[in-house]
């Protein structure tokens, strides 16, 4: 992906649409505390298996948070989304396959492996991880991701998945690799 980038500058956030920042304070075991909070929406996030490629479909995508620690901001992730609409998460998560990666996949073809936090430390938002498997007859789009978003379609080997869980050069999500040593699990149990 090329990432032509230009004028990256920080402003206070006015307004913000996805996120709120406050202050806690609170009293824990007799010692008054704070702690700054990143109120943010929940998630969801699939693991797409590609039957025919056997490979895993990811995005490539630019990060603007992840800019600010590698200057480059491009991350590989799975295919993910806010819970920021009023359906359920299967179908958020069907929204997001398409939106992304291409594939019109039906609700009941997506499996539900689990959920946990990100981000503990200041947000600790919910992410619902799940699981999919497409061909190529599912094929509607190239995906790429909707308003402009800068994302990229990779078709990631089985082969290369269990390298990429510990190549340091590569920005992923800790979701990514659960996801991954997960599948490769699954595998060895099946």
């Amino acid at each position: 992906m090329v990432n032509t980038l230009k004028n990256f500058k920080l402003h206070p956030l006015v307004d913000p649409k996805f996120i709120n920042t406050s202050l806690a304070t609170y009293e824990q075991n007799g010692v008054k505390k704070s702690w700054e909070i990143v109120k943010a929406h929940d998630s969801v996030a699939i693991l797409i298996y590609h039957k025919e490629k056997q490979a895993f479909v990811l995005v490539e995508q630019f990060r603007p948070a992840v800019y600010l620690n590698n200057d480059n901001g491009l991350t590989i992730e799975l295919c993910a989304g806010i819970v920021d609409k009023n359906l359920s998460l299967e179908q958020i998560a069907k929204e997001e396959i398409e939106e992304e990666c291409g594939y019109d996949i039906a609700l009941e073809r997506i499996e539900e492996i689990t959920s946990f936090h990100t981000s503990v430390g200041f947000a600790g938002s919910r992410q619902i991880l799940y699981y999919a498997e497409v061909n190529e007859s599912m094929k509607v789009s190239e995906g790429g991701g909707v308003d402009a978003e800068m994302i990229e379609v990779v078709y990631l080997p089985i082969k290369e998945a269990k390298a990429l869980i510990f190549d340091v050069s590569i920005a992923k999500t800790p979701g990514l690799m659960f996801a991954f040593m997960w599948w490769f699990e699954q595998q060895k149990n099946g």
